[in-house]
Parts: structure tokens; sequence; C-alpha cells
């Protein structure tokens, strides 16, 4: 995914989308907070477990001593390997390719369990939560099973790999499948091919809890 940076001249593109839900929550309202996490080249969202609503997504169910659930999407092939290619890397980028979801169970704070990343808290209505919730488990490539058994281990702490459905390319990476997720939620975030597409907006709709290092 870090080779995307070869492909920002032809993916300095942004598409237009608008939330058909109400992004913030009416006075007195329940409301849950989310984070979203900046690893440099991939974003990850991250929700409590008591959050979510029992039996909507089964596999959270996989990550019984964790407090937080980080849910990354990506190019099957790429995110899966320890030490990708040249091929596996351009194949990713320029071929539409099945993808996965990431997911890692972990106790401490976001802020704490990723320490060199940036972090920003957002705050959704129950209603919106559950919007995401409900995303998160459609993105499962499922074919009748619940809980849809996991393809491996994955790239750090208790995590793991799922078949996911949609098909990963330039045009629909990890950012755009967040944007997705966020709007899915009711929060008024368009498409963004790149990471720093997709936190510059969400650093407006949210409070940074830990900034990028450097920045």
């Amino acid at each position: 995914m870090k080779a995307y940076v070869v492909f920002i001249g032809i993916a300095l593109l942004t598409a237009c989308a608008t939330p058909t839900v109400e992004p913030t929550a009416r006075e007195g309202e329940p409301t849950v907070l989310i984070y979203l996490v900046s690893h440099g080249w991939h974003t990850g969202l991250v929700i409590r477990c008591a959050d979510v609503p029992e039996g909507l997504w089964p596999e959270a169910g996989d990550f019984p001593q964790a407090e937080y659930l980080e849910i990354g999407w990506g190019d099957r092939d790429y995110y899966q390997a320890r030490d990708p290619g040249l091929w596996t890397t351009l194949t990713a980028a320029l071929v539409p390719t099945p993808s996965v979801l990431h997911v890692v169970g972990f106790r401490d704070p976001p802020a704490a369990y990723f320490p060199a990343s940036e972090v920003v808290e957002l705050r959704l209505p129950r209603a919106g939560f559950e919007r995401l919730a409900k995303y998160i488990h459609d993105a499962h490539a499922r074919e009748g099973t619940r809980p849809v058994a996991p393809l491996g281990s994955g790239l750090y702490g208790d995590s793991r790999f799922y078949p996911a459905r949609e098909t990963f390319h330039l045009f629909n990476t990890c950012n755009v499948w967040t944007a997705r997720a966020l709007r899915s939620a009711g929060l008024p975030v368009r498409d963004a091919i790149t990471t720093e597409g997709l936190m510059a907006q969400v650093r407006r709709l949210g409070r940074v809890v830990q900034a990028a290092p450097g920045g």
C-alpha cells in the first residue's frame, strides 16, 4: 500500500458523496465514541466491543478478551503478505482483486495501543453507530455461515484476517472503504483514496486524541 505513492499522479481524485442520515445526536440522545487511526499508509476504525449490538457482528465474538476492536480492509494478497514483492504490489494497485478484513482485539485505549499513530475520536448517535456495525458485518464474505472462519492470524497482537466481499483496486482503497463506513454512520465524509485525504476531513469532525508523529 506504500506503493500507492507511485500512482498518486493518477489518483488525485476524490469522489463526491453526502450522508443520507443525520450525523449528529439530538440533545439528550445517547452517543457512542469511535476512533479513526492513521498508520501512515492505511487507516483503521476502532470501536468498543461493549458497544456492538448483540448478534449483529458475530465475528466480534472471536475476541473475548478485548475491550476494543480495530477494523481495516484491503487487498487480500498484499495485506496478508509479510513481505509483498513487486508483482503483488502492482497487482493490488492496478488490477481488481479480492479483499480481506483485518480485525485486531486489544485492551488499552487506542492512543496507548497505537503510540506511533494519529488517533481521532468521533462521537456518533447510537443509531449511527449501529449502522456502522452493520456496515462492518455486511463487509464479510459469508456464504451462509455465521460467524465466518478467519483466513489466518493477522499482522500484530490478537488479530485475524477474514474474507471480505468487495473488490480492491486503485480507486477502491482501504481509505475509500473506511470513508464509506463513516458515511454509513451519517458523517459527512467524501471518498478519499489517500490517508491524508480522509484524515483531513475527519479532524474537522472529531477530536484529535493523538497527533501524527512529527505533526
